[in-house]
C-alpha cells in the first residue's frame, strides 16, 4: 500500500468520523452530496426538516453552498447518507420508475407568493404542463404571470418541485434553472413515458 492510498483512506475515515460526531452532537444543520444524472451533476442539500436545495452544475455548486451557509446555516458538511432516499428517488425518476417524489421538503428558501407557486407545482401531473398564466390563477393571483416566472426561476428544488412543467402560453418552453436544453429533455422524457 503506498503513501497516497494510505492518506486517502485516512481522510475518508476521518471524514466519516467527523460526519458521525457532528450528527451525534447536533452540530450539523445542512448536509449535501452530489449525484450524476442524465442532466449532469446535481447538488442535493438537506436540513433536518427535509430537502432544502437541488442545484444543477450550471448554477455553480460552490456558490449554492455559499448561499446555503448564508441563508440557512454555516454548519454544512458533505454527508451523503442523509440524502440516500433523495438520490434513490431521483435515480428512479430518471429510470422511468417514478413519476412523483415522496420526500420531506424544507421551503426555508421560499416565501410569500413564490411559496404559493411552489405549493401548486406538484399538482401538475407527470407528462403534463401548465402555462405561467394557469399557475398564476391556481396560486390565487391571476395577473401575477411574471411573478410565477420569477418563482419558477428561483425554485430551490427543481425536478422535485416540477417547475419544468410550466411553459409559456404559446407552448414554448421558456427559461429553466438547469438550462433550456435540460427543460426540453425533461418534458420530452415525461411525455414519451406517459405515451408508452
Amino acid at each position: 500500500m503506498n503513501a497516497i492510498q494510505t492518506d486517502a483512506e485516512t481522510l475518508t475515515r476521518l471524514h466519516a468520523r467527523l460526519e458521525s460526531d457532528a450528527a451525534r452532537d447536533s452540530l450539523l444543520d445542512v448536509t449535501y452530496r452530489t449525484i450524476d444524472t442524465p442532466l449532469g451533476t446535481l447538488l442535493l442539500a438537506s436540513t433536518e426538516r427535509g430537502l432544502v436545495r437541488v442545484a444543477y452544475a450550471i448554477e455553480n455548486h460552490d456558490r449554492v453552498l455559499d448561499t446555503l451557509a448564508t441563508k440557512v446555516s454555516p454548519r454544512i458538511l458533505r454527508s451523503p447518507r442523509r440524502l440516500d432516499d433523495t438520490a434513490r428517488e431521483l435515480d428512479e425518476y430518471f429510470a422511468g420508475a417514478r413519476t412523483s417524489f415522496d420526500l420531506p421538503l424544507d421551503f426555508t428558501l421560499s416565501h410569500g407568493f413564490r411559496r404559493s407557486v411552489l405549493d401548486h407545482l406538484p399538482q401538475i401531473e407527470f407528462g403534463h404542463t401548465e402555462s405561467y398564466a394557469q399557475v398564476a390563477q391556481a396560486a390565487g393571483s391571476p395577473r401575477a404571470v411574471r411573478a410565477v416566472g420569477t418563482a419558477c426561476a428561483t425554485n430551490p428544488l427543481p425536478l422535485v418541485v416540477p417547475c419544468h412543467r410550466v411553459v409559456r402560453s404559446d407552448g414554448s418552453y421558456g427559461q429553466y434553472a438547469g438550462g433550456a436544453e435540460a427543460k426540453r429533455m425533461l418534458l420530452q422524457m415525461e411525455a414519451s413515458r406517459l405515451a408508452a
